[in-house]
């Protein structure tokens, strides 16, 4: 699963660089703008994937606990199961 921690940091975000660095080619303008494009794809895909394990959460928090154990799961740890077990499926797409 994405986690926001990946993501470059603003100054890399912005295409910033020291002085006299040689940039990836464009103007610098369109070059940050490509950069912050894809900061925000990447954004609004941890998010899409973080509404999926929301959405996985409410459907195992909705059977009874003994369904629960059935397939190896604990109340009590049901979101963490819920992230793993999006982790594992988005892991073999």
């Amino acid at each position: 699963m994405t986690h926001f921690r990946r993501f470059s940091g603003t100054k890399d975000v912005l295409g910033w660089s020291p002085a006299g660095a040689p940039h990836d080619g464009g103007t610098p303008f369109a070059s940050r703008l490509a950069a912050i494009g894809r900061w925000i794809g990447d954004c609004a895909a941890t998010l899409a994937e973080y509404y999926e394990a929301t959405t996985v959460y409410e459907q195992l928090s909705r059977l009874s606990d003994a369904e629960l154990r059935r397939r190896g799961l604990s109340r009590a740890d049901l979101a963490r199961d819920a992230l793993a077990i999006l982790d594992r499926t988005m892991r073999r797409d």
